[in-house]
């Protein structure tokens, strides 16, 4: 009994010590969890409000689990703690299993005393604010199975020492910024389940030893910049379910073994750089829902087998480069939800049993080669929402059927080849919210039903062939925001019904031939940003009620009829940033509420009939870059200080007006002017060297003034950025600018018709962008500057009406002058013979261009290139001159010798004009090798023998002038010889045959016959159109009877019949000047389509 007695006490001694050391034990841990707590940076956390020394740790305090006593969990998910990890108690709490501290506001490093926790099981520090790197200390924790630190702000690399936690199945430190290689050690993780290492920095190529996890359901790699090949290795994870690869650096070919991963359901590899073909062996993924491979190098065809993915809901192959047909098997897939196949190189037909997929919601095909017709079967995808089929090869109408997908929201068939009208089906497609057919070449009226389409919000038929006026059932489409119509054949006049579309930020009908007024209606638009009208036959003036449109930023109205004043209230939109309104017949003076609009950036009313000043408001227009005022009637007294204020301006143009007064010296300020354009006006006084601080010019256009004085020698340095210099018909004098630099920029050089002396500068040379010089008709005193012939873009070059003298001496260079095509140094004094061995380099001259297209000026935006030729006996101002008159006129010099023979090689020739020199000899055969030739002057020398019989063959012959020769002989007959009269010959006193009077005896005619051609000149006087389409046909070069025309305007003078002829010439100037105004209009426009679309 004692015995008893004894043990039961020493039981109760011992029991009573094991609570006391628990106790004690758990007084110490709740102590250490205290401390830990008062350094929480919000100290007020209601959550954790338990925690206070008077409770009991293991029962009463948030978050807190004990077993036996001790802390074992610690879970405070979500308890917007505000805190670090400095001083937890990681040495207090040896018997803690659970660490949960997701979703907080944790930072601060992870500490290296983390190892202490030894019994750790599960811990969780998702979604916190923790940086630094991981320890290499949590490689202790050897009973861990759980460790998450996902979306924190860790760097450095993962620990290789990780690879010692042989239990852990899950493994998650996505989304941070870790860098280095993934640790081979991993692959010892045999337990592993889950790894997420997605949204990281990590690089190197992905580990073999991946490949060894056999537990392993779940790999997200994804979002690093993982380089090399996808290790073969993968395809061992029999169990794996999910595979995230995409959005990294990614090579190699995809490896036939992940078509071992039977298990897979979701396999997601896109964004890399992988390349090779799509293995068939995808095909055995029976479980597989989505496959993403997009946005990599993938080239051959989409295998066949893909179509055995019974389970497939999501197929994304877009944007690599696949080729082939889209095969008929996909047909197969029933559970389909998106098929995104869109920027490849597919070619081939839509198959028909796309349309068998009817759980499809989004089937996008487009930017590829797919040809054939749209098939009706996709009437059946009722589950449609997205149908893109655009930036394709199809053709055909679009089917009937397409009015079937009522769950469609989404539909664009734009920038392919259908044809035929649109649909009107399409009207039952009432979930429809963007519809996108333009760039096809759709014909027919829009159907009225497209205005049953409530839901639209963006309706694009641009760039087709449509034709008919615009519905007015359009209007109904209150939701709609895009309205584009442009570049149709639509006509008639613009509904009233479409001021009823409230919510419309843009309005773009231009390019069409819609007539009519501008409806007032408009001005209800007051969400409308862009307003394109231009391009159109609209008439009357521009409605008040523009001004009601408070948030346009763009008007472009240009290129119409519009006329009457601009209205006022334009003055109230304060958004507006563009104002295009050129190329009407606007007159009035400029409002001057246009100043008001600070926010301007573009103002173009060239090309109207405005008159009055320039607004002394436009220098509030601080933004303006553009200012284009010019082809109108402005009068202003010298141009505006104010346009100094301009500080923001680019381009100033200003040309043909009635501008007065000097060039402002305070342009020279504004720094960022490109474009500077005053021609044709009355500018006076002399050049201010401050032009020469517009670093940025680029077109400096002032021909056509009463400038005068020297030219500033600044002007030469400008050439590095200056790409026009234009000062041509001015009263400048002294020398031209002798610093030219190399690396210049000059394309285009005219100074012709002034007063300048001395020498061409020979720094000149250094401008090997050159295309045009002209410095004709000044008083330059210098030899040819052979020299010029170095700049291998030299087109044109003009020294007609100098002081040129002595011989044209070659230089020793194979390749001079390569690219000319128009010589032109009439009216000088150069002596010596012609140059032979010059005319053996004009390479542009020995081929003609069977194209017949004239090079553009595009680049020079509203300059074009102009010059002054004689040729057919007219003066004419050709524009573009750099192809339509390759021209060599050398006439009124002193060059002597032989016609050489060579010429004939020139076979690109429209003019050749060597008259009134001192030419010998024969006239060389080879000249009637010319076959584009329109006009030829020999005359005023002292030319022997007879015309080359080689001259009939010239078919394009206008003008021949043989005359005041030696010549004599036989006319050649034939061709364009019937259409040459006495003046083309006389002077040569022994030449014979039609049309002179003295006969050959064998050319079959004889002066009855002169008579009867003489005779049926005069039946022509009384048809007036006739006469009207010859002389346009003279004017232009390509009419066939000059000579006839000089017939009949002899005998209406001997007549005394001249109202005939007033009326002759008033009409052609008047047709003149339309055609000019025309071809500046289109070549100005070039600029503004970087504006448009």
């Amino acid at each position: 009994m004692m015995m008893v007695t004894k043990i039961f006490s020493l039981l109760h001694f011992f029991n009573l010590l094991y609570l006391f050391t628990i106790t004690f034990a758990s007084a110490e841990e709740a102590t250490a969890l205290l401390k830990w707590k008062a350094t929480f940076k919000n100290q007020n956390n209601s959550l954790l409000a338990s925690w206070t020394p008077s409770s009991d740790g293991c029962n009463d305090w948030y978050g807190v689990s004990c077993f036996n006593g001790r802390v074992n969990t610690l879970n405070i998910t979500n308890a917007s703690v505000f805190a670090t990890l400095y001083a937890f108690p990681f040495s207090s709490l040896p018997f803690l299993e659970y660490l949960d501290f997701s979703m907080n506001n944790l930072s601060g490093t992870i500490p290296p005393e983390i190892g202490n926790l030894t019994n750790l099981v599960c811990l969780n520090l998702n979604i916190n604010q923790i940086s630094g790197t991981i320890p290499s200390q949590i490689g202790s924790l050897v009973k861990l199975q759980i460790l998450r630190i996902f979306q924190n702000h860790l760097n450095g690399p993962i620990p290789g020492e990780i690879g010692q936690l042989r239990s852990l199945t899950e493994l998650s430190l996505g989304a941070n910024s870790l860098n280095g290689s993934i640790p081979p050690s991993l692959g010892n993780l045999n337990n592993l389940s889950l790894l997420y290492l997605f949204q990281n920095q990590l690089s190197g190529s992905i580990p073999e030893e991946i490949g060894y996890l056999r537990s392993l359901t779940e790999l997200a790699l994804s979002t690093n910049s993982l380089n090399g090949s996808i290790p073969a290795s993968l395809g061992n994870l029999n169990n794996l379910t999910l595979l995230y690869l995409y959005e990294n650096h990614l090579s190699g070919s995809i490896p036939e073994e992940i078509g071992y991963l039977r298990s897979l359901t979701d396999l997601e590899l896109s964004t890399n750089s992988l390349n090779g073909s799509i293995p068939a062996s995808l095909g055995n993924l029976n479980n597989l829902t989505l496959l993403y491979l997009y946005e990599n190098h993938l080239s051959g065809s989409i295998p066949e087998e893909i179509g055995q993915l019974r389970s497939l809901t999501e197929l994304a192959l877009c944007t690599n480069s696949l080729n082939g047909s889209i095969p008929a098997s996909l047909g197969n897939l029933n559970n389909l939800i998106l098929l995104l196949l869109y920027e490849n190189h597919l070619s081939g037909s839509i198959p028909e049993e796309i349309g068998y997929l009817r759980s499809l919601t989004k089937l996008e095909l487009s930017t590829n080669s797919i040809n054939g017709s749209i098939p009706a079967s996709l009437g059946n995808l009722n589950n449609l929402s997205h149908l893109y089929l655009f930036e394709n090869q199809l053709s055909g109408s679009i089917p009937e059927e397409i009015g079937q997908l009522r769950s469609l929201t989404k539909l664009s068939l734009y920038t392919n080849s259908l044809n035929g009208s649109i649909p009107a089906s399409l009207g039952n497609l009432y979930n429809l919210s963007h519809l996108y057919l333009y760039k096809n070449h759709l014909s027919g009226s829009i159907p009225e039903e497209i205005g049953y389409l409530r839901s639209l919000t963006k309706l694009d038929l641009s760039t087709n062939s449509l034709n008919g006026s615009i519905p007015a059932s359009l209007g109904n489409l209150n939701n709609l925001t895009l309205l584009y119509l442009y570049e149709n054949h639509l006509s008639g006049s613009i509904p009233e019904e479409i001021g009823q579309l409230r919510s419309l930020t843009e309005l773009a009908l231009s390019t069409n031939s819609i007539n009519g007024s501008i409806p007032a209606s408009l001005g209800n638009l007051n969400n409308l940003t862009l307003l394109y009208l231009y391009e159109n036959h609209l008439s009357g003036s521009i409605p008040a009620e523009i001004g009601k449109m408070k948030s346009l930023q763009n008007l472009s109205l240009h290129t119409n009829n519009l006329s009457g004043p601009i209205p006022k209230t334009i003055g109230n939109l304060t958004e507006l940033k563009f104002i295009n309104l050129y190329a009407n017949q606007l007159s009035g003076p400029i409002p001057s509420v246009l100043g008001n609009l600070k926010n301007l950036n573009f103002l173009e009313l060239w090309d109207n009939q405005l008159t009055g000043s320039i607004p002394f408001s436009f220098g509030n227009l601080r933004n303006l870059q553009y200012l284009s005022l010019g082809d109108n009637n402005l009068t202003t007294e010298g141009i505006p200080s104010f346009i100094c204020n301009l500080t923001s301006l680019t381009l100033l143009y200003l040309s043909r007006n009635n501008l007065k007064g000097k060039i402002l010296q305070c342009l020279g300020n504004i720094s960022g002017l490109q474009y500077v354009m005053m021609p044709h006006n009355n500018l006076s006084g002399e050049l201010s060297s401050s032009i020469c601080n517009l670093s940025s010019l680029q077109i400096l256009d002032l021909g056509r003034n009463n400038l005068k004085g020297a030219i500033p020698q600044c002007f030469g340095n400008m050439s590095r950025h200056l790409e026009v210099l234009d000062m041509q018909h001015n009263d400048l004098s002294s020398t031209l600018p002798t610093t030219f630099s190399i690396g210049s920029a000059l394309g285009s050089f005219n100074f012709h018709g002034n007063k300048l002396e001395g020498k061409i500068p020979r720094s000149l040379e250094n401008c090997q962008r050159l295309e045009v010089v002209d410095l004709g008709d000044n008083l330059l005193n210098d030899t040819f500057p052979m020299w010029l012939g170095t700049l291998p873009e030299l087109r044109v070059l003009s020294l007609r009406s100098n002081k040129l003298h002595g011989p044209i001496r070659t230089l020793g260079s194979e390749n001079m002058y390569p690219e000319l095509r128009l010589l032109d140094l009439s009216s000088n004094a150069i002596t010596g013979k012609l140059p032979t061995s010059l005319f053996q380099h004009f390479r542009a001259m020995r081929k003609i261009d069977p194209s017949k297209k004239a090079p553009s000026d595009d680049s020079y935006g509203y300059y074009e290139n102009s010059i002054a030729v004689a040729t057919k006996g007219l003066e004419l101002e050709v524009v573009r001159i750099l192809f339509l008159y390759t021209t060599i006129d050398l006439s009124n010099n002193k060059f002597e010798g032989h016609i050489p023979s060579i010429i004939g090689e020139l076979i690109a020739l429209r003019v050749l004009n060597l008259s009134h020199n001192r030419l010998q000899g024969h006239i060389p055969p080879s000249i009637g090798s010319l076959s584009s030739v329109e006009s030829v002057d020999l005359s005023g020398n002292h030319l022997v023998g007879e015309i080359p019989a080689q001259f009939a063959c010239l078919t394009s012959l206008e003008v021949l002038n043989l005359s005041y020769n030696h010549l004599e002989g036989c006319i050649p007959q034939g061709n364009q010889f019937h259409t040459f009269e006495n003046n083309s010959y006389e002077g040569n006193d022994g030449l014979r045959g039609f049309p002179l009077s003295k006969g050959c005896g064998y050319d079959g005619h004889d002066s009855a016959s002169e008579k009867t051609y003489a005779g049926s000149a005069l039946d022509e006087e009384s048809n007036s159109e006739f006469l009207n389409d010859f002389w346009k046909a003279t004017l232009m070069g390509y009419g066939t009877g000059l000579c006839i025309g000089l017939s009949i305007i002899y005998i209406l003078i001997s007549t005394g019949n001249m109202k005939w002829l007033e009326r002759i010439f008033e009409e052609l100037e008047h047709k003149i000047m339309m055609a000019r105004r025309k071809k500046q209009r289109r070549q100005r426009n070039y600029i503004r389509r970087n504006n448009q679309f």
